[in-house]
């Protein structure tokens, strides 16, 4: 039976849902000054060598599993090849409602791979907390989803749907690995392995060196890789170790929230009937998930570092 979450173990979840919010706006702004697979493989190789330097300035442990290696391979095709390629892409086709709902859609997903490969299994009151938590993205983004000339192409949602199944199936894997492989070792190797992929492509595909590094660009760059990738990442594998996959997934629907949040902070936005509403019914939801209890049947010990 996996316990009811800790005070402490919320704050740090939030604290990752945070740092993901952030990365949006910092995308946004970084994006004109850089192709964005470029754009995207500094993001990637930046935060991989500040966690590999990390990982062995501390002596970490490197796997000699290869078995972990593969896992290590896969989590970075999906949650760093896939999940970049689609954010930094969407946002030319689509609009930030559609992206929105589709993206939030990723714990649904989540929660049946969880299910089938993990042997998690959420009791009816976690069920109807992320069917609530979905329902209010769905009202958060209804406005912009019905407003004038939304934008609703094809390409828009593939990248979105792209990004959230990668960032889905590399969750399940980063939970088998939970326990078996330090975590700076873990998202730094990951983080490396995915960043090949999209190194290719914008090098087959763009103009890297049509780089705009000005003072703003690299500080642009430096926020999004190391706090809003690399402490991000860290912080999420280490939570898997002692969390249910779906547990903390759901949290994620935090993200849309904190968005509209810097949005009437930062930039005076007003929140209408719709967002109050979907925000109120987000918290429901993930206040029901929080206080659930989950079995799972596939539990691994929190520490096995030494076995790899």
């Amino acid at each position: 039976m996996i316990p009811r979450m800790g005070l402490a173990t919320i704050g740090k979840l939030i604290v990752v849902m945070l740092l993901w919010a952030v990365c949006f706006p910092l995308i946004e702004a970084g994006i004109a000054s850089a192709p964005h697979l470029t754009f995207a493989s500094l993001r990637a190789l930046l935060a991989a060598a500040a966690l590999l330097a990390l990982a062995a300035l501390l002596g970490r442990r490197f796997p000699r599993d290869p078995r972990v290696w593969m896992l290590l391979a896969l989590t970075g095709f999906g949650a760093t090849s896939l999940g970049f390629l689609g954010m930094f892409h969407a946002a030319e086709f689509i609009g930030p409602g559609v992206a929105t709902v589709i993206a939030n859609a990723q714990p649904l997903m989540a929660a049946i791979l969880a299910h089938a490969f993990l042997g998690e299994r959420l009791d009816a009151r976690a069920r109807t907390g992320l069917a609530l938590g979905f329902a209010g993205i769905v009202l958060i983004a209804l406005p912009r989803l019905i407003e004038p000339g939304a934008s609703t192409y094809a390409a828009g949602v593939a990248y979105i749907v792209l990004a959230a199944l990668g960032i889905t199936v590399s969750n399940v894997l980063l939970k088998r690995l939970a326990g078996r492989v330090d975590p700076l070792v873990a998202m730094g190797m990951q983080l490396a392995f995915g960043s090949l992929p999209l190194v290719v492509a914008a090098w087959l595909t763009e103009t890297p060196v049509a780089v705009d590094w000005s003072p703003s660009f690299v500080i642009v760059l430096v926020a999004l890789a190391l706090p809003g990738t690399a402490l991000v990442y860290w912080l999420w594998f280490s939570l898997l170790t002692a969390l249910a996959l779906n547990r903390a997934n759901a949290f994620s629907f935090l993200i849309p929230i904190f968005g509209l949040a810097m949005g009437v902070g930062l930039f005076g936005e007003s929140l209408g009937g719709f967002e109050i509403a979907g925000v109120t019914l987000t918290l429901i939801g993930l206040a029901r998930v929080i206080g659930s209890r989950s079995e799972n049947q596939a539990a691994r010990p929190a520490e096995t570092h030494g076995s790899v």
